[in-house]
C-alpha cells in the first residue's frame, strides 16, 4: 500500500512477496501482524506497477481478499492514533467516502 508519494521518495506499507502466503494464513486465523513500513528515496525507484489481474490470474489484492475475507487496504493501513478498535476506523473511513 502506498502511504505517501513525494519528490523525496515513496513510503510503503506491506509485506515481502515471499511472506504473502504466510500472511494470508495469519490474517485468516486472526493472528496479529504488523506490516512493514519502508521509505525508498526517489533516486532509487525505477518503476512502480499496479496490482492488476493478468488474464485469468487474480491480482494479489484479489487473492488476499479471497483467502482472508478482508480488503488488503484495511489490513495494511496504519492504525489511526487514538482508535485501537478497527470498527471505529472502518466507520471513519465510511464517513470519509460518503
Amino acid at each position: 500500500m502506498i502511504l505517501a508519494l513525494a519528490p523525496a521518495g515513496l513510503s510503503l506499507s506491506g509485506v515481502e512477496l515471499a511472506s504473502f502466503e504466510d500472511l494470508t494464513v495469519m490474517v485468516r486465523d486472526g493472528e496479529p501482524f504488523t506490516p512493514a513500513m519502508v521509505f525508498f528515496p526517489m533516486h532509487r525507484i525505477e518503476r512502480v506497477e499496479l496490482d492488476l489481474p493478468d488474464g485469468t490470474l487474480p491480482s494479489l489484492s484479489q487473492r488476499f481478499l479471497a483467502k482472508t475475507g478482508f480488503d488488503p487496504a484495511d489490513a495494511l493501513a496504519p492504525k489511526a492514533a487514538g482508535h485501537p478498535d478497527p470498527s471505529i476506523e472502518s466507520k471513519t473511513k465510511s464517513q470519509e467516502h460518503a
